[in-house]
């Protein structure tokens, strides 16, 4: 049996979302999915701490979310929003000031043009990141995060923004990837047909009424 990499027991936000019995395993590509409004995003917030439960029990491998120091748990568990938040700045700039932000040194030109062509990130590392497009952006946002290479990703629809064969490609890509680094991986996806493909660990939240 997998070792759990998180458990939710009667978790309860706001009062109006409820997540109960829920076990994302450890080793295995995870993807939750349900009815739009249901919470995945917020649950995906939960996970590393964006925002805190109002009770009820929320455990990262066996113990309680609440022992852990909140800026060290969000480095370690890395949160990729489905709304990328880019600075005013080149690719590469951009690149430059999230290591500096983590106090990490900068990876050689070699490694971020691999990173970015993994993402499927097929423009000049040199133009500002406010020319992008939505998909360019999504996709730029990703290979940053992956670049850091935390324990732990958590992705909310990265494939959202981009065509069915470029969705298809940088899922594969970014799945590899964290499977050679030993990267565990949450995923919320709308897409059925990347669910099908990918998913090792089915998580379903239905909104209680």
């Amino acid at each position: 049996m997998n070792e759990l990499l998180f458990e939710a027991s009667n978790l309860i936000y706001n009062t109006n979302l409820t997540y109960n019995n829920i076990k994302i395993k450890k080793g295995k590509i995870n993807f939750i999915v349900g009815d739009s409004g249901s919470g995945k995003s917020t649950f995906l917030k939960l996970l590393n701490q964006s925002i805190n439960g109002d009770s009820g029990e929320l455990l990262y491998k066996g113990l309680s979310i609440d022992t852990y120091e909140p800026i060290n748990l969000r480095r370690e568990v890395s949160l990729v929003s489905q709304e990328p938040f880019l600075f005013n700045e080149s690719i590469i700039d951009n690149f430059k000031t999230f290591y500096s932000l983590r106090q990490k040194t900068m990876p050689s030109s070699d490694y971020i043009d691999y990173i970015t062509r993994l993402c499927c990130v097929n423009v000049s590392l040199n133009q500002p990141a406010y020319t992008l497009s939505g998909g360019e952006r999504q996709r730029v946002y990703i290979s940053i995060f992956l670049s850091l290479c935390p324990k732990v990703i958590l992705l909310d629809e990265p494939t959202s923004a981009l065509d069915e064969i470029t969705g298809h490609r940088v899922m594969k890509n970014i799945i590899d990837f964290c499977k050679t680094k030993n990267i565990e991986i949450v995923i919320v996806s709308h897409n059925k047909t990347i669910v099908e493909e990918f998913c090792e660990n089915k998580i379903e939240i239905i909104k209680e009424m």
